[in-house]
């Protein structure tokens, strides 16, 4: 084990047609929240390894093979000298084509299908929510990118977020 990296991957959809979240107001009351009707977006592509309390994420217009590519180089960058990367990830069409290259210090393993509450990164989509994308609107496509990056960069830069949000039993105790 002491020569694996467990990374668990996923990327999430943000824009203008964005999230609507709860949110807390005066009991009696039913605030009002916009939801904006253009359709810009980007889409966060993040990883996390637990193990090392250390995320990588990038930000991209569209969610393809492309995509995913530059995702996994910048994962590869990030794994630890001597050390190979398990990367657990679903199997969306970009995450399944042959066209992904192999990286030689990663390993990709597939969720089951329809297995969200699988990997821990769906709690991250679902913190960031919470605490800094739902219930907003964004003047543009510049916007959009700030506020992805700001809210990426503030949770992996918040020490044991990844460790304490992230870290699974079945990997732990997992027999390598």
């Amino acid at each position: 084990m002491e020569d694996i990296e467990i990374w668990f991957q996923d990327e999430a959809r943000v824009g203008q047609r964005g999230t609507v979240a709860r949110m807390w107001a005066e009991k009696g009351t039913r605030p009002r929240i916009v939801r904006q009707q253009q359709f810009n977006s980007a889409y966060i592509f993040g990883a996390v390894c637990p193990q090392k309390d250390e995320g990588v994420g990038i930000i991209m217009p569209y969610s393809d093979t492309e995509a995913m590519l530059i995702h996994l180089k910048h994962i590869s960058a990030n794994i630890s000298k001597g050390k190979h990367a398990i990367i657990i990830m679903d199997r969306a069409s970009w995450h399944t084509t042959k066209k992904i290259k192999k990286f030689n210090n990663i390993t990709i393993v597939h969720l089951p299908a329809a297995s969200p509450e699988l990997n821990p990164v769906e709690q991250i989509w679902q913190h960031l929510r919470r605490r800094e994308l739902s219930n907003r609107c964004f003047k543009d496509y510049e916007e959009i990118l700030n506020v992805c990056s700001d809210a990426w960069n503030n949770f992996v830069d918040e020490k044991g977020a990844i460790k304490n949000l992230c870290t699974r039993d079945w990997f732990v105790n997992f027999d390598y």
